[in-house]
């Protein structure tokens, strides 16, 4: 995606200047090289959250851990590392923050010793009434380590009167509000749960004999793993040695699963909600060239999000594909110190214009969004100074007027440049010739329903339209800021 972090680029020119995902979970049961797995299948899900990342091993009665800040790759690849995470179940977790700092006591999976055994948990999303809780968990004793909103599951589930560890769980769930999916590792099983209106992903898988719960499907294809199903939502699935248990113990709203997922968050090589990632974005890019054609020589996308909404536009309309936009893999963000003369480079050392493809060309651009519009203004005139006679930008997504409240890391509703300005506005901000986004009735459509319904939409998409399908119960009183008095820098 182009534009968006809280993190100004200014402060940071190294940064995408994008939504950021969530973050990434995958468990494992079963399997003699769990740990090994559980960093293959994080590898593979580090586009969720590249912050940090954690495993929890069981070797049957000591449970082990491992978290750092950075990249699997960077922390995981180690014999010492990952020999030392010993046992046949491990739950990993990349991470993002969306609720809690970038310290090392935030890192996931969250681990405790509870009356009934250690239990160690990791969950995709925010719960939207993580301060109300927390703050009447402290009245009562608790004590909190972190400022992540997963602890405050950890204080209900070893506050609740149940005796079993799943109905503990159960017990710790049903008093939480939010968008969510959950695994967690107890001395005898690995748990998932999924919450109710299903908004964040979660599936099944089985590798031989073990079982695998993880936020998508290619972090089972990494490791030659069956797909099995999706976790529903509102579904709790236990996996211990005697198998697979599915229970659905809470009440389930109409499913509202996060559109966003299909647009931009999940690898387009995973199947998401039974549907192919790359395929829909594809579609995505078909229904924009429908709705606004333009007269042009090349379609260009934006790397490496905007790939396949790209070429479904140039399909659709029979304009020639291209890469117009050479994309840098290899540039850090603190590979060289940030004067003031790097930071007006900005975006050209990330991306860099085909010149000789583009000169004297009407071209069109396609991206998955615009959130800030501060890196589309760079590409628009990165363009015209590569000689473009016409720039066109197409968005394969309705114009992002809201923030997300649901695990995503979002600016305020003030620095969304969609709620700023009308369309017209936007395309003279940014310098481009004509900018047009695909209509949300035209998302739906793409996404293979009619149109949407607007008394019972079928997705989550409240970044578009404001309609929030779970309470906000944090920020409607206020409580949204985060409570800690210990400022750390590590």
């Amino acid at each position: 995606m182009t534009d968006s972090h809280i993190v100004d680029d200014l402060c940071n020119p190294f940064d995408d200047d994008k939504l950021h995902e969530e973050c990434g979970v995958f468990g494992i049961y079963g399997h003699g090289e769990a740990a090994a797995l559980a960093a293959l299948g994080l590898h593979a899900l580090q586009h969720r959250g590249q912050e940090a990342a954690g495993i929890v091993s069981l070797d049957g009665r000591h449970f082990h851990s491992h978290k750092a800040m950075g990249k699997v790759g960077d922390n995981f690849s180690s014999e010492e590392v990952i020999g030392g995470l010993k046992g046949e179940a491990a739950l990993g977790h990349n991470r993002y923050a969306t609720t809690g700092g970038s310290v090392l006591r935030n890192i996931q999976p969250i681990f405790a010793d509870l009356a009934n055994g250690g239990l160690a948990v990791a969950h995709n999303g925010n719960l939207t009434n993580a301060s109300t809780l927390r703050k009447q968990l402290v009245t009562e004793g608790s004590i909190f380590q972190s400022t992540t909103d997963t602890e405050v599951i950890i204080h209900l589930v070893a506050n609740s009167k149940k005796i079993k560890i799943v109905d503990c769980m159960i017990d710790a769930m049903s008093k939480i509000i939010g968008a969510y999916s959950l695994v967690s590792l107890t001395s005898k099983k690995m748990v998932g749960i999924r919450d109710p209106f299903g908004v964040r992903p979660l599936v099944l898988g089985k590798l031989d004999n073990a079982y695998i719960l993880t936020s998508e499907s290619c972090a089972l294809d990494i490791i030659g793993a069956d797909f099995i199903r999706d976790v529903e939502p509102g579904e709790v699935i236990v996996v211990d040695k005697n198998g697979l248990t599915s229970l659905f113990p809470f009440s389930t709203p109409p499913k509202r699963f996060c559109i966003f997922e299909h647009i931009y968050f999940a690898r387009p090589d995973s199947v998401v909600e039974k549907r192919s990632v790359y395929d829909v974005r594809k579609d995505i890019g078909q229904q924009l060239a429908v709705e606004y054609p333009v007269d042009a020589d090349l379609v260009i996308p934006v790397p490496d999000s905007g790939t396949p909404a790209a070429i479904g536009y140039a399909e659709q309309s029979g304009i020639q594909f291209d890469l117009g936009i050479i994309r840098n893999h290899y540039v850090g963000r603190t590979f060289i110190e940030p004067t003031d003369q790097i930071r007006h480079l900005g975006v050209k050392l990330k991306l860099n214009a085909n010149r000789a493809l583009i000169k004297g060309k009407r071209v069109i651009l396609v991206d998955d969004s615009i959130v800030r519009g501060t890196t589309s203004t760079k590409i628009v005139q990165m363009m015209r100074e590569a000689g473009a006679t016409e720039v066109h930008m197409r968005i394969a997504s309705p114009p992002t007027t809201n923030s997300c409240f649901y695990g995503v890391d979002t600016p305020s509703r003030n620095k969304l440049l969609a709620a700023q300005y009308d369309i017209e506005e936007m395309c003279k901000f940014i310098g481009a010739d004509s900018l047009n986004f695909v209509s949300i009735n035209g998302l739906y459509v793409a996404m293979g329903e009619l149109e949407r319904n607007s008394e019972q939409p079928q997705y989550c998409d409240a970044c578009f339209t404001g309609d929030y399908p779970i309470e906000l119960v944090d920020q409607e009183s206020g409580m949204a800021a985060e409570l800690t008095l210990l400022s750390e820098h590590s």
